[in-house]
């Protein structure tokens, strides 16, 4: 128990949820190494699912709450944690969709998230030095925004409701509500009514 908790007495995965950067040479380090295979383990269960209802089951057992029966997931679908990922009700997710949670994903109700999306809530630092450590930021996906397929979303984003991410774009900054976002980096295209 005390290899998981820092100087500060705090759990590594209540520091990551916190924003905190965690070394790669952490004494807690390998609890999440646990948790990454704990997580391989029940994807591989995930993908070979022959049914959205396996899925929706294997997906709740990876996150540690039942996802809604309005929710629909296709496989394959990748994450490296899965404790942090909140999914809402009525929530559509594409195949081959890849989220590393680490950070914390949250998905609100009634979001499209088309094929091969990628959330990550993870980033390094830039600077050779430091760049072995891990910098959380949580991305939130407010309720009925629309992810084209492709598409890529980096830590610390959060996407206004009702907005929409063009297939392929790179987002790097917020969406406001009631947008069309495109490009590398994304920028706003247009503003809806």
């Amino acid at each position: 128990m005390a290899s998981e908790l820092s100087k500060n007495n705090k759990d590594i995965f209540d520091r990551l949820k916190s924003g905190e950067p965690i070394l790669m040479n952490d004494p807690a380090y390998d609890k999440i190494h646990e948790a990454v295979n704990r997580t391989i383990q029940l994807s591989a269960q995930l993908n070979t699912s022959t049914n959205t209802d396996q899925i929706r089951e294997c997906l709740s057992e990876i996150i540690g709450v039942k996802i809604d029966n309005s929710t629909t997931i296709f496989a394959p679908f990748y994450t490296n944690f899965g404790r942090f990922i909140q999914l809402g009700n009525n929530v559509f997710i594409n195949h081959a969709c890849s989220f590393l949670d680490l950070g914390g994903i949250t998905i609100e109700d009634d979001v499209l998230i088309g094929p091969r999306v990628n959330i990550t809530s993870e980033n390094h630092p830039v600077e050779v030095a430091r760049r072995k450590t891990l910098v959380p930021d949580a991305v939130l996906i407010k309720r009925n925004a629309w992810i084209g397929a492709g598409a890529t979303i980096l830590p610390g984003v959060t996407v206004g409701e009702n907005a929409v991410v063009a297939a392929g774009a790179v987002v790097s900054k917020d969406v406001p509500a009631n947008t069309v976002v495109g490009g590398v980096p994304a920028k706003i295209i247009k503003t809806m009514a």
